[in-house]
């Protein structure tokens, strides 16, 4: 199992404040999706909320309607070419978890699944906005558990070991760039 630690709630918006790609995951009865999401953000300390764009036509946006649930998985570098795949396959022509490197893990508080290997993972509730939603596909949650990778995330800071624990941001084509070294001023 992937080692994981539990994180404050109200330093949620940590594991999402440098902009990472995401995964979206979702379930609602017996079908479940993932998805790549360029465009999320934390919004809020206490209660910590983020928001993340859902197209309308996506599976991950019926099943995160239907359910009022989904999780945040920040992948890494490693993780790039199973993002990409997600993020560019269709959830209702292909079972995303038979594709490489997506292994499903239980979640504490939601019933949407962790995406192993990742990060961290933000397990969230939506807050219904429904003109937001309809308008801008943009999805408001209330982060209800948080958890890190401890080779990663500690004492409230990202530490990557290596280059291929880093966290990931699309730019655009297939091409991702990794978050580089941390510096203090």
């Amino acid at each position: 199992m992937t080692a994981r630690i539990a994180v404050p709630l109200p330093k949620a918006y940590l594991l999402l404040n440098h902009g990472p790609t995401v995964l979206v995951s979702s379930t609602h009865g017996e079908r479940r999706n993932v998805m790549a999401a360029a465009w999320s953000m934390p919004l809020d300390f206490s209660p910590p909320k983020v928001a993340v764009v859902i197209d309308k036509a996506t599976l991950t946006r019926e099943l995160v309607e239907a359910s009022g649930e989904f999780v945040l998985n920040v992948p890494s570098r490693a993780q790039a070419a199973m993002t990409l795949a997600v993020g560019t396959s269709d959830g209702r022509k292909v079972d995303k978890f038979c594709m490489p490197g997506v292994e499903a893990l239980a979640a504490s508080l939601v019933s949407a699944p962790l995406i192993a290997g990742c990060l961290a993972w933000l397990e969230c509730r939506v807050i219904p906005e429904p003109h937001i939603q309809k308008a801008y596909d943009l999805f408001l949650g209330e982060v209800v558990a948080a958890w890190a990778d401890p080779e990663v995330f500690s004492n409230g800071r990202w530490h990557f070991p290596d280059a291929e624990r880093r966290s990931i941001h699309y730019l655009a084509g297939g091409s991702f760039f990794a978050t580089g070294e941390p510096f203090e001023v």
